[in-house]
């Protein structure tokens, strides 16, 4: 059926279709089960275990055990794969791994999330979508590409089975398998815990599916094409970089899975939002969340070309066949969201007053005396 699509339409053109498919249906069940790594890392970094968390463990267990599952069945080979055949670089996954969790946290999203709360009509996350995709291009080509190179080269480490985590401690597919059912496990433990519905719970399994479809996707375009196609699945980073380049210079680029993903993820996303009545046009309060937002997408796209990918990218992608830089860029994303909401967002700093998750704190020196006692004796706190 393949080399029927590739005769009609071209090998180009088909990828880009499949890219725009595999991005809609993440887009569309991202934005149903509000995944978000952002909202996970915080639940976890303030001992909460809740739904956001549990979203988070049921999407990365599904694409880690959909992946090996089509690997175990020969369905797929990942061995081609930039994250495990090419040269990778430990000190960007580190370091990259840090920032763009600082980042995420004060932007209140990763990239992923970003795009799809755009889709949805909120203007801050678009403004701050686009910071982060100017910086990533910046870091890949442009100004900032020689720090970005810097870092890089200080640790690297060979591509093959150097780069597969498992093998280094050696197992194999069979052990891949399991591990990702001990996520699997935690995700539904998490789930029952917080009582998540059970639609959001299909949602959060679904959009760890798109992953895999990606990879399926782009495995079998290549055993069908006569040219060669690289294997690949989501990734925000270099396709936010690449479409950028494409609208201010479109004859340099040429179309592929990559510049399907983000407008496939938006239209998903907003698709999904209209079908649920949540379209709500939001933007900035203050000039004080205007720049913590953009300081954070500064943060994430720099962090993101020196860790080789996204939240979803690297965080979930490059996870689920098991490099060892991703799982370091994961570890990296974790730590720094967990210390950006302690020292920034637990320590009582100013925050913007409009939030796009949970409600508004109560905040001493900024509230009426009369009213913080008032609305804490209401909660049985006086």
């Amino acid at each position: 059926m393949l080399t029927t699509l590739i005769d009609l339409l071209g090998e180009d053109r088909l990828s880009w279709l499949g890219g725009l498919l595999v991005g809609g249906l993440f887009g569309f069940f991202a934005q149903r089960s509000r995944f978000c790594l952002r909202a996970a890392a915080v639940e976890f970094s303030r001992g909460e275990g809740g739904p956001r968390l549990a979203v988070w463990l049921l999407t990365f267990a599904a694409a880690l055990v959909g992946t090996q599952a089509l690997v175990a069945l020969r369905l797929l080979d990942v061995s081609e794969a930039r994250q495990l055949a090419q040269q990778g670089s430990i000190s960007g996954a580190l370091l990259g791994g840090v920032m763009f969790g600082c980042g995420m946290i004060l932007a209140r999203g990763c990239a992923s999330r970003l795009l799809v709360l755009s889709a949805n009509g909120n203007l801050r996350a678009l403004l701050s979508g686009l910071v982060f995709a100017v910086t990533a291009q910046a870091s890949y080509r442009g100004l900032l590409s020689p720090a970005r190179e810097w870092v890089t080269n200080l640790w690297l480490v060979d591509g093959g089975p150097s780069r597969d985590i498992m093998a280094v401690f050696g197992g194999g597919t069979s052990e891949k398998l399991a591990f990702g059912g001990l996520w699997l496990i935690a995700g539904l433990a998490f789930a029952f815990r917080s009582q998540l519905p059970r639609r959001l719970i299909l949602a959060a399994l679904a959009t760890g599916a798109a992953v895999v479809a990606g990879w399926l996707f782009t495995y079998q375009l290549s055993q069908a094409s006569f040219a060669p196609v690289t294997l690949k699945s989501l990734t925000f980073s270099g396709p936010s970089a690449e479409l950028l380049m494409l609208v201010l210079n479109s004859s340099q680029l040429r179309l592929g899975f990559d510049l399907g993903i983000i407008p496939g993820v938006f239209l998903g996303s907003f698709v999904a939002a209209a079908t649920a009545g949540e379209l709500k046009l939001e933007g900035f309060s203050d000039g004080l969340g205007m720049r913590r937002y953009l300081l954070g997408a500064v943060l994430m796209g720099f962090g993101a070309m020196l860790a080789g990918g996204c939240a979803v990218g690297a965080g979930v992608t490059g996870a689920s066949v098991f490099a060892l830089t991703a799982w370091l860029v994961l570890g990296g994303m974790w730590l720094g969201a967990g210390l950006t909401d302690l020292l920034v967002d637990r320590a009582g700093m100013p925050q913007p007053r409009s939030k796009p998750w949970g409600r508004a704190r109560l905040e001493p020196g900024k509230i009426p005396l009369h009213t913080l006692i008032a609305s804490m004796a209401k909660r049985g706190k006086l």
